[in-house]
């Protein structure tokens, strides 16, 4: 067993892990895992540029994992930046903040390699669950779960600034990242006058459909979408709208997990959200305070997933690209 740290920070959160790794039987057991909501991609998409603001709220949540790291003697770090600190001018000043405190230079990963981190953190467990179907177990809100999956599997992997598509069997087969997540949908269509439309115009909504079918127009070039036999949908816009769906009381990592949730019932949860004041979203009990203003074009982006590729459901995993970057780290040596 080997015990290492996973950090992926992304356009919108930061996230660790900490595991101890098995690559003999590929079991990866949780010791701490956690997230915070620092928007390190504010403004990105309008100035190319990291925010001083964002750059601390980040480098505060650093200094916390730094701490968690340590405690919990972790062998080995590695920390994977995504979207945000790929597209800012002054993303050297990002790296030293990381450098400083971590004592790890920030990998700033490319989309394909964060397609392939994320497509091997979902589809471990996948891979050993088989095809054969069973009875569906329905949630409270009208998702499931079942047993089977079928291959090929889609991973998409829906984050703050870019969306990661990915295709394979045990292996990728295809991978795209095109530049589409809640924060830069958020930030390019519904900011008015310095706020959020509250809630966005038809206009705005149609502006952002818009934009997705141009990256999905893209992600096809690359990847056969239609081709998939299961889409499996990863991080926080989707599994928030799966603890919606399931109409839980608070958010329950166990019971979203490997949940099933129909397209009928994302497309209620999706015109909801786009239908709702941040009020009424900030109160539903699953809801992250950090995801009001954004999540209503993170889940049109998963909704226009499933529209274009015909998928049925949408299997929401809570392991992805982290559970990925925890297994490069451990298989570093190997």
């Amino acid at each position: 067993m080997k015990r290492v740290a996973a950090i992926d920070c992304g356009t919108n959160s930061i996230r660790l892990l900490v595991a101890d790794a098995d690559p003999a039987t590929g079991e990866l057991k949780d010791l701490d895992r956690r997230m915070q909501i620092v928007r390190l991609g504010q403004g990105v998409d309008r100035t190319g540029r990291l925010a001083p603001e964002a750059l601390e709220r980040t480098f505060a949540a650093c200094r916390e994992y730094a701490a968690v790291i340590k405690s919990l003697g972790a062998e080995r770090v590695r920390f994977a930046a995504t979207s945000a600190s790929r597209d800012a001018e002054n993303r050297e000043d990002f790296v030293r903040g990381v450098v400083d405190i971590l004592g790890v230079e920030p990998e700033v990963i490319t989309g394909d390699q964060e397609a392939e981190f994320s497509f091997n953190g979902a589809t471990k467990e996948l891979l050993g669950m088989g095809t054969a179907g069973a009875e569906r177990l329905p949630g409270k809100g009208g998702g499931g779960r079942r047993a089977g999956v079928a291959r090929p599997f889609l991973v998409v992997d829906i984050g703050g600034g870019s969306t990661e598509f990915v295709l394979g069997d045990e292996s990728v087969r295809a991978a795209r990242s095109v530049d589409v997540g809640c924060v830069r949908m958020t930030e390019r269509h519904l900011v008015h006058e310095g706020g959020i439309s509250d809630p966005p115009s038809p206009g705005q909504i149609s502006a952002i459909k818009a934009d997705i079918a141009t990256a999905l127009d893209r992600a096809e070039e690359t990847v056969p979408l239609g081709e998939a036999a299961t889409l499996v949908g990863l991080a926080g816009s989707v599994t928030t709208v799966a603890a919606i769906a399931l109409g839980l009381d608070r958010y329950e990592s166990e019971a979203i997990h490997h949940s099933r949730i129909p397209l009928a019932k994302v497309r209620e949860i999706t015109e909801r959200l786009l239908s709702s004041t941040h009020a009424e979203r900030a109160a539903i009990p699953v809801m992250h305070p950090g995801r009001v203003d954004v999540i209503g074009a993170g889940a049109l982006v998963l909704l226009s997933i499933m529209e274009r590729t015909g998928a049925e459901e949408v299997v929401v995993s809570e392991h992805d690209i982290l559970d990925g970057i925890a297994w490069h780290a451990a298989l570093d040596d190997e």
